[in-house]
């Protein structure tokens, strides 16, 4: 879509600091019986899909399970000899697993504000690369990772897996058929019920915790004891909200099944209403994105609280002239305008929805996808370059609610024309020596 393409190209970018890696020109792809070797970096949950759905593959074996926190790595090494059979080789330092040229590619499952830098230090080693929504910490590291993607031509799939759902592939195919008319609003929505975080103290780093890795590009902070290993989702300075952490997933279905790209204008209503505790997003979130041709989107996002006892835990609806789409991870349900159900198809393997793990079938579509992907050279279902954009609106997201004011998008740049103070969010401050650059 033209809006991507200038996005892409004309995003501005600078980088200054130091490059980890080297770059390494490797533009072969693999033939397509040839075993693709894996790393998996942070073990402790997402990784377990991860794991599943590689050794799902009978051409792919997983070299490196890598994590800075030695427990769970030790704890991950006993569940893979249960449950794949056999324990990769351990490593708490994803540099040296980088070095490794037998590795081909590398899925990321860590803390968010490594996503992007992890993945284009990847890059640069000449990885593929597998890299868990969202796929940057801010707008910034968004822009440099698609410009990563191209300079140094590897795949990479961003962990989207809905996009590989058999039911909302046949949702989209039928929405492009005209199935129910043209389509105008697409609704995402995600409920849980989160507890208190705490207020959390200053305590010794734990002997098995390399805290400093962990932080990396982060600026330093002393540890507490409510932030690892997954409160971090919840602090500005690591994580980047529920908008990233779960609506990543629905907004870009919406997006996709609206055929849209940046929105012209974005607005957030929410704020913190729960608990009086560290958590430093809202907890409670209604954003609207408008897009050409009278299209929009909204999220609604209850993070402390169930949204509608007798609604699915997350979904997307989607509106048009002739009829309603329900889509989430397991079914796909075709509704006229009276709202009579009239269609229904369900995911062949269901999937989890809601746990921090969320294994299940989509998992192992999306996975075969990448590597089909580093075989064959065919299209990757959630390529960067496209799941980076729905990543740019969660962003805007976030920037919404703390402009407190609607905002104008620039559809060439993806930048805000309206508001320069919250422009300031734009990029992070990185500790020295470890700002990602090309």
């Amino acid at each position: 879509m033209s809006t991507r393409r200038n996005f892409i190209k004309k995003s501005g970018v600078g980088a200054i600091g130091l490059s980890v890696m080297p770059q390494i020109n490797t533009a072969n792809w693999l033939s397509p019986n040839e075993q693709i070797n894996c790393a998996v970096i942070g073990v402790r949950s997402r990784a377990k899909a991860h794991v599943i759905a590689i050794n799902a593959d009978p051409n792919a074996k997983i070299l490196y399970n890598c994590d800075v926190d030695t427990k769970i790595l030790k704890d991950h090494s006993q569940w893979c000899l249960e449950e794949i059979g056999y324990v990769p080789k351990e490593s708490t330092d994803f540099r040296l697993v980088l070095e490794d040229k037998d590795v081909d590619a590398v899925f990321i499952a860590t803390p968010e504000h490594w996503h992007a830098p992890m993945a284009i230090m990847a890059l640069q080693a000449g990885k593929h690369v597998y890299v868990e929504k969202p796929c940057s910490h801010n707008p910034w590291e968004n822009d440099l990772l698609m410009q990563a993607q191209k300079k140094y031509g590897k795949k990479v799939q961003m962990g989207n897996q809905q996009r590989s759902a058999q039911t909302s592939i046949s949702a989209i195919g039928d929405i492009k058929k005209g199935i129910i008319g043209e389509v105008y609003k697409g609704e995402a929505y995600y409920s849980n019920n989160r507890g208190s975080i705490g207020i959390g103290q200053e305590v010794q780093v734990p002997e098995h915790l390399n805290w400093d890795l962990w932080q990396g590009p982060a600026p330093r902070e002393n540890f507490r004891d409510n932030v690892h290993p997954y409160n971090w989702h919840w602090f500005k300075t690591w994580g980047t909200g529920e908008i990233h952490n779960n609506g990543t997933h629905e907004i870009d279905i919406c997006r996709w099944a609206l055929g849209v790209d940046l929105p012209t204008t974005v607005t957030s209503f929410g704020g913190k209403y729960t608990f009086q505790d560290d958590w430093q997003f809202v907890d409670n979130q209604q954003v609207t994105y408008t897009f050409p041709n009278n299209k929009f989107i909204t999220w609604t996002g209850h993070s402390r609280g169930i949204m509608k006892p007798e609604r699915p835990g997350r979904g997307a609806v989607l509106y048009g002239s002739k009829g309603t789409i329900e889509l989430d991870r397991n079914f796909y349900k075709l509704y006229d305008l009276g709202g009579n159900l009239i269609k229904l198809e369900n995911e062949p393997n269901q999937s989890a929805t809601t746990n921090t793990q969320g294994i299940g079938g989509l998992d192992v579509n999306h996975v075969g996808n990448f590597f089909k992907a580093i075989r064959e050279d065919v299209s990757l279902h959630s390529d960067i370059q496209d799941a980076a954009v729905s990543t740019q609106l969660c962003h805007l997201g976030n920037m919404a609610q703390e402009a407190g004011e609607t905002l104008k998008i620039d559809a060439v740049t993806g930048k805000i024309s309206n508001n320069k103070k919250v422009m300031e969010h734009w990029k992070r401050d990185y500790e020295k020596g470890w700002e990602p650059k090309l």
